[in-house]
């Protein structure tokens, strides 16, 4: 399953760059996402709930992620398990800036392969809603971490005293993706499409 996603981020390029090389903090950034740890090698351990009407999984996993400083791309290579519904997806990114009006566009493409029970989500197209959803509330919640003046804002992963591990404000508890506000997003989604094709 293909997923693409465009948007903007209202701040500079050389701010959202240097941001997205904190993981800890672009993972708090994300909703129903928790960082778990740096395995070393570029490998981060992670976990990412959520919940659409009775259906709930919780990915356990890993991701492998590289940067390419001169193009400004970020290429990750992601898989988790839910171990109580037996799911699994496996995710390949790529994400580039670039300029934009307004701040910093961000171009995603990913290849995402689902498997078990949320894979019925990837037929019906809730997957791509979901997305949607996700992205619209990353895209604030950077917006919020990353002051206008573009200095790193407390808890994005800088730590207070310099040394790494020590001094650091622990982001907020990770809630899951869900609740009503997203089922019925992306039921209006679904809509929206099924007219647009019968138009």
């Amino acid at each position: 399953m293909k997923l693409q996603q465009t948007f903007v981020v209202a701040r500079p390029e050389d701010d959202v760059w240097a941001f997205f090389h904190d993981i800890p903090a672009v993972t708090a950034c994300l909703p129903g996402a928790e960082y778990l740890g740096d395995k070393g090698e570029g490998i981060y351990a992670g976990k990412m709930s959520m919940k659409v009407g009775p259906f709930q999984a919780s990915f356990d996993g890993e991701a492998n992620v590289d940067y390419d400083d001169a193009a400004r791309t970020v290429t990750m290579q992601g898989k988790g398990v839910d171990k109580k519904g037996a799911s699994r997806g496996k995710m390949s990114m790529v994400c580039n800036l670039t300029n934009a009006e307004g701040g910093t566009g961000v171009a995603i493409d990913a290849d995402v392969q689902l498997s078990g029970a949320i894979a019925q989500f990837g037929r019906t197209g809730i997957i791509h809603e979901i997305a949607n959803v996700l992205i619209a509330d990353f895209v604030r919640n950077v917006e919020a971490r990353l002051p206008a003046g573009g200095e790193a804002a407390p808890g994005d992963g800088v730590e207070a005293d310099g040394n790494k591990g020590q001094g650091a404000v622990p982001p907020p508890a990770p809630r899951p993706v869900g609740g009503l506000k997203l089922l019925m997003l992306s039921l209006l989604g679904l809509v929206r499409g099924l007219f647009g094709r019968k138009g």
